[in-house]
């Protein structure tokens, strides 16, 4: 890990020394743990390769917006050529077409990421650790190695990685190591009691009354053993609501009583849907994005893929596919 963590800062020291800059990005749609790695990755970085200009690419939520540097994002569609290009939290298949653009044009790239479904093929660099329960604990493991100083900004920004993955230490990849970084983390002072609500419980208003409407209107199928909720563009202007205010609807459905499987079915665009996927582990919603698409991918209780296709015909899709499987569960 030492080894690739040199080479990493070495390519950045490079970036610097021709004048090209260097991108930082998770998928589209970045939620907690992208945004607080590609922050804390940016901070270490001007820490130890001050030379180089690293930008951070995407757009935070509402429940992001305060953390240190987040106002500075370059939002997707502006993002123009970099040097070097770095991926958090996700792949290459996931990023957002101008960020793709930038991945395919760039000198070298790199990443650092937890799912197993990633392939580590096409990077000149790659941080890759299935074990890890977040990539913003991987990042830390990043900063004990280039031996950064930790304060309370870089806490507060790992910190909101470490909670979302971990559903605020409730999931099954809470590890004994993460309550340790954790531990060291609230050493810093930070207000980890106002950081769990901002990321994991404060919903804007036009996200409670999506989250009532998509509760309302979702199908239980198979017995109840599969959920979905259907958010349509024409939804969200309606009720004022943007994308990231669906972080969290598709858990709770995943929560409610007998549901297996959980998907929430999100239109971006017209013949362009993004699915959130949640299973109580007796489905390996992983190895069911890949099926869906060379692009998803994720852990097995949690995943995601984007389909190019319309809405009415993702979800015939899925009904006709995921119905007689969770019927045939014992």
């Amino acid at each position: 890990m030492v080894e690739i963590a040199e080479q990493l800062l070495e390519l950045v020291r490079e970036s610097g020394l021709r004048g090209g800059a260097v991108l930082l990005t998770g998928p589209e749609g970045p939620d907690g743990d992208s945004i607080g790695a590609c922050l804390a990755l940016q901070r270490l970085l001007a820490a130890r390769a001050p030379g180089a200009r690293v930008d951070v690419a995407g757009v935070p939520g509402a429940r992001y917006g305060w953390l240190p540097g987040a106002a500075a994002m370059v939002p997707d569609a502006e993002v123009g050529a970099y040097d070097g290009v770095v991926v958090l939290d996700g792949d290459k298949d996931r990023l957002y077409p101008p960020v793709a653009r930038a991945f395919a044009g760039a000198r070298w790239t790199g990443i650092v990421d937890h799912h197993r479904s990633t392939d580590l093929a096409g990077y000149d660099v790659a941080f890759f650790d299935p074990a890890a329960e977040s990539t913003c604990g991987m990042v830390y493991t990043l900063l004990k190695a280039w031996g950064v100083p930790l304060d309370a900004d870089l806490a507060a920004m790992l910190y909101v990685g470490i909670i979302f993955d971990t559903g605020g230490f409730r999931y099954s990849n809470t590890a004994a190591s993460t309550h340790r970084i954790a531990a060291e983390l609230l050493e810093t002072g930070i207000d980890h009691a106002r950081i769990m609500l901002k990321v994991l419980v404060e919903r804007r208003l036009p996200a409670l009354r999506l989250l009532a409407r998509l509760l309302n209107e979702a199908d239980f199928l198979a017995g109840g053993r599969l959920a979905m909720a259907t958010c349509t563009q024409a939804m969200r202007a309606e009720l004022g609501a943007e994308e990231s205010d669906l972080e969290g609807v598709v858990d709770v459905l995943q929560h409610a009583e007998g549901v297996d499987l959980a998907v929430v079915v999100v239109e971006r665009a017209s013949a362009r849907v993004k699915l959130s996927l949640r299973s109580s582990g007796r489905v390996d919603v992983a190895a069911l994005a890949h099926s869906l698409d060379a692009g998803g991918g994720g852990h097995a209780k949690a995943a995601g893929v984007v389909l190019l296709a319309p809405v009415a015909d993702v979800r015939a899709r899925l009904k006709a596919l995921l119905v007689p499987r969770l019927e045939g569960l014992e």
